[in-house]
């Protein structure tokens, strides 16, 4: 009967140690695997989606920045060469050498070349000239076609053109003869002025610089090539861009017109692609002629290459900014023309040139007004937009293109910056790869860790064991799953309990930091906050070049006294927080404020070289506030605002009170300027007066003593 118990006994427990289900191990062993697997390839797939999208996109918003950095050195360029070349045609200089080389050009007109002369002249046309520019350019030319006409023309040409038999090295010399011996009126004028222009050259860099009577009679060429003496209008130059430039700059009859033209090509620069930019020489009483000068094709290669430094600026290895004009030419020089002239001819055939084009871009080492862009980018600018592609670009390769038209008046451009497709994306690939090695290295360390980590039956402890010091570390969002339905999982619930509240209570103590500290900003700026919490006595801190802002209200007080306490206070209120958002909007930091009184500085917190502009800006929408105040309330009060700039103490007057305050010269002098008249106004020191001149408009408004010297106040108008 006891056995029969006994064993009856030992039955019940054993069926009570038998759970339902998977064992813990069994549970480990499925969750962790299906966990860490799924986690990882969720993970692995959105980061890869995410990183590849990441350094597509930053690839094309670095060509995109550089074609804009660019596009904007350019533009600065050409202005500042038109501004140059308006600046040097109103020149006193050049206003007289106009005038002195029109009078002795007109009596050269009464000369005549002797035949001897002729057939210098002809010679030099038929044997030098015209064979250099017929080997330069394949194109066939009449012997007299480029001689001048006029008398004074053929004159000029005999006595410097024909000196020019070496093209590489007589110009150099003809820019420096300016006299032709004959003891003329025209050789004087040169003499004495022509060394004007050849200080242009040399300090401008400027190819040449040309005169012109009204006429449209090139009167006078710094290097004295072969459009020395012709006629624009009438002459061999007659259809080029210049000659049109020069009619249109005339017919304005202004001194102050610039005009830019497109590249051409030159002739008398033996076919060079040539830009001019002329103005009218003279004053606002009237013009005498124009001046010209030729910029050189190196000035635009330079902004587009950056000097050769595509590496440098961030194009690698393929990348290049180019420029094409409305005749879808280029208008500077490919990379690859200058890196590897060899094996251009070939990728521009490639690309769709024609064979006889490719083969003059390498004779003349220039794709300028040759190589042909037909693309869809080039397509896309030329309309007026900007954007980028990627396809094929015009030596056949695939390319990523930011494109866009450029901005300068006269010039129908469009800027394109490219970069081969290979290199541009090659991080993109890169990333591929390693994310795709490092998913599989994850996913099979995980699958081994989890068959490891489920064969140990303590498992379920250890990961508590774990949760347990990262709550010990502060991390109050740690929580162990309650899947289980064994002692672990009501353990793992209990802890997710403690874990919870004590995360609710971190939350609520760091709810509360953060309003304290917010509260104190709003006391004291964050450095001296920073000080007081490390318990600082005394907290204080010098400032240079701060100006100082102390206004008033005049009259509130008389408008005041018919209304209740909180009428007042609301009326205050409406006024205070005009005055601060006008603080906010002029980029002032607001001191204190008192009844009626309000005292802000410009270059205290955040240093500002404009600090001077800001302060008076902001009186002046402090006097705005106070009008639209007036308009709504019908009332007549004023403000009265005083201005100084210099070195001012910033701090903490008393502990307790936590009262921030600023004081120092500055202060004091605009609380005092303020109140040089008593009337209402802005009234500035002398000092600020001195760096704002420029920019406002003041009137004298009284003087004050400071530190024994008489100093005047103004009043800004």
């Amino acid at each position: 009967m006891t056995d029969t118990a006994a064993n009856s006994s030992s039955d019940t427990g054993r069926s009570r140690r038998v759970r339902p289900g998977l064992s813990i191990q069994s549970k480990l062993l499925i969750m962790l695997l299906a966990v860490s697997l799924v986690s990882s390839v969720i993970v692995g797939a959105i980061g890869f989606m995410n990183g590849r999208q990441s350094l597509h996109d930053a690839a094309v918003d670095q060509l995109i920045t550089i074609r804009s950095m660019r596009a904007a050195e350019i533009t600065d360029a050409l202005e500042a060469v038109k501004r140059d070349a308006s600046l040097h045609s109103r020149n006193l200089s050049a206003q007289t050498l106009s005038t002195s080389i029109n009078a002795g050009f007109d009596e050269l007109q009464q000369s005549e070349i002797t035949p001897d002369e002729t057939a210098q002249l002809e010679s030099y046309y038929t044997d030098t000239f015209i064979p250099e520019l017929e080997a330069r350019t394949g194109d066939q030319y009449g012997d007299s076609a480029f001689i001048p006409a006029s008398p004074a023309g053929q004159y000029l040409q005999t006595k410097f053109t024909v000196e020019n038999t070496d093209f590489d090295a007589d110009y150099d010399t003809l820019l420096n003869d300016n006299d032709p011996g004959d003891g003329s009126a025209y050789a004087v004028a040169s003499e004495r002025y022509g060394d004007y222009f050849s200080r242009l050259i040399g300090e401008a860099g400027y190819e040449d610089a040309l005169l012109m009577n009204l006429e449209g009679d090139v009167v006078f060429s710094a290097y004295k090539g072969a459009e020395l003496g012709t006629n624009l209008l009438t002459g061999p130059y007659r259809d080029t861009t210049l000659a049109k430039a020069y009619t249109d700059a005339i017919a304005t009859n202004s001194v102050s017109t610039v005009v830019l033209t497109d590249f051409e090509r030159w002739i008398p620069s033996l076919n060079v692609p040539t830009m001019w930019v002329l103005s009218p020489v003279g004053n606002d009483s009237r013009i005498t002629g124009a001046i010209a000068f030729q910029v050189s094709i190196d000035t635009i290669n330079d902004l587009t290459t950056g000097s050769e430094g595509w590496k440098k600026q961030g194009l690698g290895d393929t990348g290049e900014v180019y420029l094409v004009g409305r005749d879808d030419l280029m208008r500077s020089n490919a990379r690859r023309l200058i890196e590897d002239p060899e094996n251009y001819e070939q990728l521009a055939i490639n690309g769709g040139t024609p064979p006889s084009v490719a083969k003059r871009i390498i004779e003349v080492g220039g794709s300028v007004l040759l190589q042909p862009i037909n693309t869809t980018a080039v397509a896309e600018a030329q309309v007026g937009r900007s954007g980028t592609t990627t396809g094929r670009d015009y030596l056949g390769g695939d390319s990523v293109t930011a494109y866009a038209p450029l901005e300068i008046e006269g010039l129908d451009w469009v800027i394109v910056a490219r970069i081969d497709s290979a290199e541009a994306f090659a991080p993109v690939s890169d990333f591929t790869r390693i994310v795709l090695l490092s998913l599989l290295g994850i996913l099979l360390g995980v699958s081994l860790l989890s068959l490891l980590l489920a064969q140990v039956f303590t498992r379920p402890i250890h990961r508590l064991v774990g949760a347990v010091h990262r709550v010990a570390e502060g991390d109050l969002d740690v929580q162990v799953p309650q899947s289980s339905r064994d002692e672990f999982g009501d353990l793992g619930s209990a802890f997710n309990d403690m874990a919870s509240s004590l995360r609710i209570k971190q939350e609520l103590i760091e709810e509360q930091q953060e309003e304290n500290e917010k509260l104190l900003l709003t006391l004291m700026p964050e450095s001296v906050a920073a000080k007081y919490k490390q318990g600082d006595e005394a907290i204080s801190e010098a400032h240079e070049n701060v100006s100082v802002v102390f206004a008033e209200l005049t009259g509130f007080d008389d408008y005041a006294r018919g209304l209740s306490g909180e009428e007042e206070i609301g009326h205050l209120n409406t006024l205070m927080r005009g005055f601060d958002e006008a603080a906010e909007k002029a980029g002032i930091e607001k001191v204190r404020t008192l009844r009626g009184g309000y005292l802000a500085s410009s270059g205290l917190v955040v240093p500002r070289v404009d600090n001077v502009r800001r302060s008076v800006d902001f009186a002046r929408h402090l006097v705005g506030v106070v009008e639209r105040f007036n308009a709504q309330n019908g009332s007549s009060i004023g403000v009265r605002a005083g201005v100084d700039t210099g070195t001012v103490t910033s701090g903490l007057v008393a502990r307790t009170t936590l009262a921030y305050d600023l004081w120092g010269d500055a202060v004091n002098l605009a609380y005092r300027v303020r109140s040089v008249t008593g009337e209402p106004g802005i009234y500035v020191s002398q000092t600020v007066y001195d760096r704002a001149r420029e920019i406002f408009t003041f009137v004298e408004a009284g003087t004050i003593e400071t530190h024994g010297v008489t100093e005047t106040v103004w009043k800004v108008a």
